[in-house]
């Protein structure tokens, strides 16, 4: 057998698409035509955190909605921080939007009138449309084929990004990013991929904390490397907790969509307490309120009765609506012995979305040249300090149009050499056992301190652990070599150092970060920026 020489760990493309969700796919569907793209995804094409996604995507397809409707409700859901120019951009490209998917081949669900409109949390009308309850499985399953097929698509699976290429990190004069590391994780090894435009989808950050609906993959890991790389971040203070996940020893992260709440849903304590509804003593809106007041709200019950969870009420809808409208929780409910026609589920709020981000423009584009953020990774200005619900799916198709244009436009200069992975390093025997102890110990004092209603003294408790981890990962990081576990790791506290420190910035309560030190909202709404020193 050949042995293998430095060629054959270094390639090159068009472009670098970091994470399969729809974001990546997206922009690769739109850019293959004309460029050779690599798409890389840490585990197979289809665990993206679109793939989880039940609800649906909002936009404006009715004669009866209209765009300054959507518009307001963004505004209202957001805590005044949404920027104006980006929920605009995002709200009037909403139609192009669903056309494009529709064009892919999306089967959005159908009625006698037309494709079927639903109604969430914090919209005044119905605008969401879905494919029943798992929009994000067909959305993902729809594109993966395409992207499968493409022939100037190539899909690197199992493989994960150990850190960018910059012009910084190669001491030149000049910063632009060049592509990225990436180990081969079933090979265990370190390829260069060089590439004069990259583009991060990677998602958030939802690992960070011990209760989530997000997949594994969520490790915070494009945020991490646009800040290494000099990127600013900002608002990351705002981590969305959706206020159902499914509260069951057998059931890990498995959401109960924000529909279910738009079609009826009663949210109730427990039967031994009586199984009184209690949103409306919280909110005019009482479940149809956005998703941070409705997640207080039961965090709020939960511990003033001391309470593993609260429960969701559809019984009232009956059997034959909640198998048309719901049939993937009604199956995934009956395995588990619950018959959701005749039980209330029981619910916990869990860390759904990362509303903050990697800072971008109306191109995608972060500080770095060559280098874009989208979805979940970017800080668009859209979701402000609460994402309205639906909102997200939509922000990944209008911005991956608006990046491949950006990227048409490009004229790129010529790439320097890329050097090789240092592959010196040794394996440590411990190293496995060290980084499974301080991931749970994150994860725990993330969802502690850091969680649904915060202090300035958790915060601060906090921060003091993050940096002991941080110096023991730095220290692995320096001397061993890099593996799957370390490098989201890596990532993973990185992203919670900035968590945090987005929180302590923040001296009053707005939208999804609520601090009992500072309970009233300040009469001028103003955003979280963090820039690295570096």
């Amino acid at each position: 057998m050949r042995k293998a020489g430095p060629a054959d760990f270094l390639h090159t493309c068009d472009v670098l698409v970091i994470g399969s969700g729809l974001a990546g796919q997206s922009l690769a569907l739109r850019l293959a035509d004309t460029h050779r793209v690599a798409l890389v995804t840490k585990r197979l094409i289809d665990d993206a955190a679109t793939n989880y996604a039940q609800g649906g995507i909002a936009a404006v397809l009715d004669d009866a909605d209209s765009v300054e409707s959507h518009i307001q409700d963004t505004f209202t859901a957001g805590g005044g921080l949404c920027d104006p120019a980006a929920t605009r951009f995002v709200v009037e490209h909403g139609r192009r939007a669903i056309d494009w998917l529709i064009d892919q081949g999306v089967p959005f669900t159908r009625d006698e009138t037309g494709y079927h409109l639903t109604r969430e949390g914090g919209h005044s009308t119905r605008r969401v449309i879905h494919v029943a309850d798992a929009t994000g499985a067909a959305v993902q399953q729809t594109l993966s084929e395409k992207v499968r097929r493409h022939p100037n698509i190539a899909v690197l699976e199992r493989h994960i990004v150990v850190d960018l290429i910059t012009g910084a990190k190669l001491g030149l004069k000049t910063q632009r990013c060049w592509g990225a590391y990436v180990l081969d994780i079933e090979n265990d090894r370190v390829v260069t991929l060089g590439a004069p435009n990259t583009v991060i989808a990677s998602g958030g950050a939802g690992k960070s904390y011990l209760y989530t609906t997000n997949p594994d993959t969520a490790t915070g890991d494009g945020i991490a490397m646009a800040w290494r790389a000099g990127c600013r971040v900002a608002n990351l203070e705002f981590i969305q907790f959706h206020p159902t996940c499914l509260y069951h020893p057998q059931a890990k992260s498995f959401l109960i969509t924000e529909a279910m709440r738009g079609e009826g849903g009663i949210l109730r304590l427990p039967p031994e307490l009586g199984g009184a509804r209690f949103m409306p003593a919280h909110d005019e809106r009482a479940e149809l309120a956005p998703r941070d007041i409705v997640a207080r709200a039961i965090d709020y019950e939960m511990k003033k009765h001391g309470l593993d969870c609260v429960y969701l009420d559809m019984t009232h809808k009956g059997e034959d609506f909640l198998r048309t409208h719901f049939p993937n929780i009604f199956a995934r409910c009956r395995e588990l012995g619950i018959d959701i026609a005749q039980q209330p589920i029981p619910v916990v709020p869990a860390a759904h979305y990362t509303c903050g981000g990697i800072v971008v423009d109306l191109d995608a584009r972060t500080d770095v040249p060559g280098l874009y953020a989208l979805g979940e990774a970017a800080c668009t200005g859209l979701h402000g300090a609460n994402r309205l619900a639906s909102n997200s799916l939509l922000e990944c198709v209008v911005f991956s149009e608006a990046a491949a244009a950006d990227i048409r436009a490009q004229k790129i200069p010529k790439p320097p050499k890329l050097p090789p992975w240092d592959e010196s390093r040794v394996t440590d025997a411990d190293e496995e056992i060290v980084i499974s102890h301080n991931w749970d110990e994150l994860r725990r004092f993330m969802w502690d301190y850091v969680g649904i209603v915060r202090t300035s003294k958790r915060l601060e408790r906090a921060r003091h652990r993050i940096r002991l981890l941080e110096q023991e990962i730095d220290e692995f990081y320096a001397n061993f070599r890099v593996s799957n576990d370390l490098i989201e790791l890596r990532n993973l506290v990185l992203t919670a150092h900035l968590i945090v420190a987005c929180a302590l910035r923040r001296k009053e309560s707005r939208g999804l970060h609520y601090s009992r030190d500072y309970p009233d909202m300040l009469p001028k709404a103003r955003n979280t920026v963090l820039k690295p020193r570096n």
